[in-house]
């Protein structure tokens, strides 16, 4: 199981239970001051029995319950800010039998003070039993305002992968002036993993070749991976594209995680804004947006474009409609001609997280010895040029090291990632 700021995680019956259900939500809810909770779940067989634990313990302990069925995370990031709390029952991007849970706190995910307050067992105080009833979202209405009609009824087909976006990407789409085509709607019958950064989306790639462009979810919605004239972009694709729009709505303040394209940040700075780095992770993106009041943002390697004034979390569903808006417009080809002088390759290890941190420290031994400037703001991050880098580091929701590498010379980047590869499974056989 796993247990950080982006969510718990698990093998549902086998580390992840209803006793952790339990547990992890009769924790929680000693931080829900407003005693109002939104819930909502994935399309995962397992989601409904996870959520009905999951409101038993928040209103066993006097917390108004608010469900919202089944649909993104996103929209119970934007519906909590309403209510003071939130709860997510998903594993995004994990496979079919992970589940887990995601928690908000006033629109945003916990921080890493509140996370041992949900692992550690107390005793909570019951005043009285909460109740519970079915809502619906405002979500879709607060998008349409935000985002505004798209002319010349663009041609998109979406890729849903079985996920949750199935009632809600579709119809924003529609509702903006789009023509729409859905695929994969269900997961009965889906072709295709639950992680469009990582699958080939070979339907979605054929399709759209006749369509302006393609979409694609994953299972709870907040990651979304572009389709461009036959080609599958890659996810920092998504994240450049947000952020061409908010560089359009005037915006100037962003902030990006450490393993997001330079690419990005310097079409940020070439168009007259300001970047500042973060840990990975959507929580500690959001966590330095606040504290820098920035306006916009996310992390590139999950495909996770994130606009404050309207959600606190990576957007899938929003921008989706943002990126739709900008088709026909200079500015959408200009981003996407930008990036093509990039190539981003991310591979993993798979590492025992009980020999983590001790590879983790020789890896870092032998890439400060390798590279003039090392960054260990979050992993180790060793600069080779300005156009080139290399980062290392632990997964946050796997038993996985992540090798993530750029470059402006695709040779120079597999030759990058082929060398830190043995670097990091020669450490592992070293501490084992």
């Amino acid at each position: 199981m796993k247990k950080t700021i982006s969510g718990i995680r698990g093998i549902f019956g086998d580390d992840f239970t209803l006793k952790e259900v339990l547990q992890f939500c009769n924790n929680f809810s000693s931080l829900i001051k407003s005693q109002k909770c939104v819930i909502g779940k994935d399309t995962r067989p397992s989601s409904t029995m996870v959520k009905e634990t999951a409101c038993a313990a928040l209103r066993q302990n006097g917390t108004n319950v608010f469900d919202l069925g089944t649909v993104p995370t996103p929209v119970v990031f934007h519906e909590s800010r309403n209510f003071g709390a939130g709860i997510v029952v998903t594993s995004s991007h994990n496979p079919i039998e992970w589940n887990g849970l995601k928690f908000i706190i006033e629109g945003r995910g916990i921080n890493e003070d509140e996370l041992p307050q949900i692992l550690e067992t107390h005793e909570n105080q019951q005043t009285s039993f909460g109740s519970e009833e079915m809502i619906e979202s405002s979500y879709l209405d607060d998008a349409k305002k935000l985002i505004g009609n798209i002319e010349n009824t663009p041609k998109i087909v979406v890729d849903i992968g079985g996920g949750a976006a199935k009632e809600f990407a579709p119809k924003l789409l529609e509702e903006l002036g789009c023509s729409v085509q859905v695929i994969n709607p269900d997961l009965e019958g889906c072709n295709r993993g639950p992680d469009p950064t990582v699958d080939n989306l070979t339907d979605l790639v054929s399709i759209s070749s006749e369509k302006d462009i393609g979409f694609a979810f994953d299972l709870d919605g907040d990651r979304l991976v572009v389709v461009r004239n036959g080609k599958k972009q890659t996810p920092d694709v998504t994240l450049g594209l947000g952020v061409a729009k908010a560089l359009d709505l005037g915006y100037k303040n962003f902030v990006l995680s450490i393993d997001t394209s330079v690419s990005i940040e310097k079409f940020i700075k070439e168009n007259g804004g300001v970047v500042q780095r973060s840990k990975v992770g959507e929580a500690n993106v959001i966590d330095l947006m606040i504290k820098t009041k920035a306006q916009a943002g996310g992390e590139g390697s999950s495909a996770g474009f994130i606009l404050p004034e309207f959600n606190f979390c990576r957007e899938g569903i929003l921008t989706c409609g943002l990126i739709a808006s900008m088709l026909g417009n200079s500015r959408f080809n200009e981003v996407l001609n930008f990036m093509e002088n990039y190539f981003q390759i991310r591979e993993k290890t798979n590492v025992d997280s009980v020999y983590q941190d001790k590879v983790m420290e020789k890896v870092a031994s032998k890439l400060n010895t390798k590279y003039s400037e090392v960054i260990t703001l979050d992993g180790i991050k060793g600069i080779i040029d300005e156009d080139s880098w290399v980062l290392i580091r632990k997964s946050n929701t796997e038993d996985i090291i992540r090798i993530s590498v750029e470059s402006n010379n695709l040779d120079k980047c597999r030759k990058i990632v082929k060398e830190s590869s043995e670097i990091v499974n020669q450490c592992y056989e070293e501490v084992r």
